[in-house]
C-alpha cells in the first residue's frame, strides 16, 4: 500500500496557515526526501507529476524549496543515505547517435556544395522535366517488362 502524500499547494496552504509542526528530512539511496508533520497527521511531499514521493538529488535544492515554501527548521535523518551511483547507459547511446548526426550531416553538406558546384559549371548540360519523364517512363516499361525471377511451379 502506498503511503498517503501532500502535494505542493497543499504544503504551501498549511505553511501559509500556520499548521505545519514539523517538517522531516529522511535520507535514501539517490537523495533526499521530506515528511511534513501537521496535526495528527505525518505525510511524505509528493512529486508533482506521478504523485510520488518526491526525492530531491540534492541536499541544496530541498533546502532553497523549503526556504522557498516557508519552512526553515526541519531536522535530517542521513542514516539511510546513500548517493545515487547510479551509471546512465543511455547517455552513451544518445552521444553515440549525435556523432552519427553530426558525420550525416557533414557528408549531407558536402553533397549539395558538390551539386551546386555542378549546377554552377557552365558546361552542366539540363534537361527539361518533359524529358526526364520520357526517360523515366521509358525506364520504368523496361523493367516492367523483364521476366520477374521468382520461384513459380
Amino acid at each position: 500500500m502506498t503511503a498517503e502524500t501532500i502535494d505542493h499547494s497543499t504544503l504551501s496552504r498549511l505553511v501559509d496557515a500556520g499548521a505545519v509542526d514539523a517538517a522531516h528530512v529522511v535520507g535514501k539511496t539517490g537523495g533526499w526526501s521530506v515528511v511534513i508533520r501537521y496535526g495528527k497527521a505525518e505525510r511524505p511531499l509528493a512529486a508533482q507529476r506521478s504523485r510520488q514521493v518526491r526525492v530531491f538529488r540534492r541536499m541544496d535544492t530541498l533546502v532553497s524549496y523549503l526556504k522557498d515554501v516557508g519552512i526553515l527548521h526541519f531536522d535530517v535523518d542521513a542514516a539511510d543515505y546513500a548517493p545515487d551511483k547510479a551509471s546512465r547507459p543511455d547517455r552513451a547511446a544518445a552521444l553515440r547517435r549525435t556523432h552519427e548526426a553530426a558525420e550525416y550531416d557533414k557528408w549531407f553538406r558536402e553533397q549539395i556544395e558538390e551539386a551546386i558546384l555542378q549546377a554552377d559549371d557552365p558546361n552542366a548540360v539540363w534537361i527539361s522535366a518533359q524529358d526526364a519523364e520520357k526517360q523515366m517512363d521509358k525506364l520504368r516499361a523496361e523493367l516492367l517488362a523483364q521476366p520477374q525471377s521468382g520461384d513459380k511451379a
